[in-house]
């Protein structure tokens, strides 16, 4: 009963910011609504006692305290921003808002094991996806209309302030610095008005999943990668940088066979839209009337390459760039579990499965089209999860099920190279490694000055029970408050 007092309290704190903010009132206040009835559902489940409910519950309960004080910081950051922040921060916590309402009704799911079934569709009624879409779609809807208001102001300032450097002839050094200084103040907003339209106008990422003519492309001579399989380009589509992967190997199958894998899986891909997910632009067929055509895979750019070369650079990284590599890695890894295909895993997760993009922003690759890729091979080969990033079970029975809960302890490997930069097991045999992760269940240390919230993170995913592993959800509320902290060594 303890536990339950703190979050119906961070709730309730959540719930007056919520209806504090001023602008973008109706998405704060949807939010406000939810986290209202979710109120209702602890208070429910308070009455009922959370000692009898299902485990699936109280961990739920654990989980949504974390959510709540996640959503906390971020309506917090929302409230003190002005106009011009807000746009151009704007993608970035319009993907927070959808995160928190993912997580809000992954706490739905977890909780509506103990209500009885008219309060459950009430619940879920307030929760629906499709709904939510729709509401998401109009909250950018408004986006945009304050934008082009705030740019439209700032054009009648402009205008007003020419006019006046006109007609003071007197004071004409004194307007021309009041006319710099006020432009100055509205540059920022002026920007970011010629960057969203820009961006409406010419970005892939606006565009849908598709067969894309070579005439649409420009790409380098010589590729910047290279595998056993294919060789990766560096090129140019509807003016924006990207990476052009090139298959290597004999195919063994037809243009129509590819194609047709290639439509049915642009339905599922669709679900992953997420900064954090490496965003697939389509493929190409060359040479298609040849014995052998040629077929490309057409995706994001990333100019630092995978996770692992990072940390194997030079370049400094400080806890703050390390902590926030660390949310997006698990942001991506969130939106691929949350997805509409039940149990939906990577496979294969490893440093060299996450993209670095300008910024060190991450992206989570290495599943995207996964079923067109695996149709032009001529041996259809299993993924190879390395020894490193098995979780115990995994290494104990070769029989084991590959489960979301394995998934998060190669995460929390990934985690640990992150904090330490190493590799991980480095120079160990697989019995050796066996030993020390199934019979000893040791774990390899951390550095010293590592942030103790983000330690606490990273021992969690390398749990050797896997209950005690969190969820991703569950990973992206800790790491996003971890985030807002202050960096502070271990003592």
């Amino acid at each position: 009963m303890d536990f339950i007092e703190p979050i119906l309290g961070v709730a309730q704190e959540l719930y007056s910011l919520c209806c504090e903010v001023k602008a973008n009132r109706s998405r704060c206040r949807r939010l406000a609504s939810r986290v209202q009835a979710l109120m209702g559902t602890v208070k429910t489940i308070q009455t009922q006692g959370p000692e009898g409910q299902p485990a699936a519950v109280r961990r739920g309960l654990r989980e949504l305290k974390g959510t709540l004080e996640s959503a906390r910081e971020v309506v917090k950051k929302y409230c003190f921003m002005n106009k011009v922040q807000r746009f151009i921060e704007g993608h970035g916590l319009g993907e927070a808002f959808n995160l928190l309402n993912e997580r809000l009704n992954d706490a739905v799911n977890d909780l509506s094991l103990a209500l009885h079934s008219d309060e459950k569709e009430r619940l879920q009624k307030i929760f629906r996806v499709l709904t939510r879409a729709q509401e998401d779609r109009e909250d950018s809807e408004q986006d945009r209309r304050d934008m082009e208001k705030l740019h439209s102001q700032q054009l009648k300032t402009n205008e007003k302030i020419d006019t006046m450097s006109e007609t003071v002839d007197s004071t004409l050094e004194n307007v021309r610095e009041i006319k710099s200084m006020l432009k100055s103040n509205w540059k920022m907003a002026s920007d970011v008005g010629v960057f969203f339209l820009a961006v409406k106008e010419q970005s892939p990422q606006l565009t849908d999943i598709r067969e894309i003519k070579i005439e649409e492309l420009k790409y380098n001579s010589e590729p910047f990668m290279k595998t056993n399989n294919s060789e990766v380009y560096k090129g140019e589509y509807n003016k924006f940088t990207v990476a052009i992967k090139r298959f290597t190997y004999q195919m063994s199958t037809t243009a129509v066979e590819v194609r047709r894998v290639f439509k049915k899986e642009v339905e599922t891909m669709r679900r992953f839209e997420s900064p954090n997910i490496l965003r697939m632009y389509g493929i190409c067929v060359l040479n298609e009337n040849s014995p052998v055509p040629d077929f490309l895979i057409v995706m994001e750019y990333c100019k630092h390459g995978c996770l692992r070369q990072v940390l194997d650079g030079k370049q400094e990284l400080s806890w703050q760039t390390r902590i926030q590599i660390c949310l997006d890695a698990a942001q991506g890894l969130y939106r691929l579990h949350q997805s509409e295909e039940q149990f939906k895993v990577h496979g294969c997760i490893n440093s060299n499965k996450f993209l670095v993009d300008s910024g060190f922003r991450v992206k989570l690759g290495g599943f995207e089209l996964a079923k067109t890729e695996t149709s032009l091979r001529k041996n259809k080969d299993k993924k190879n999860h390395t020894l490193y990033y098995c979780s115990p079970q995994q290494l104990d029975s070769i029989n084991h099920q590959y489960d979301k809960a394995c998934e998060v302890y190669s995460f929390g490997i990934v985690l640990w190279e992150v904090a330490t930069r190493k590799i991980p097991f480095e120079g160990l045999t697989p019995k050796q490694i066996h030993q020390q992760v199934c019979i000893e269940k040791y774990k390899e240390p951390l550095p010293q000055d590592c942030p103790p919230e983000l330690a606490k993170v990273i021992d969690a995913c390398r749990s050797f029970d896997p209950f005690q592993r969190p969820t991703a959800g569950a990973l992206v509320d800790d790491l996003r408050k971890t985030v807002e902290e202050d960096c502070s060594p271990i003592s």
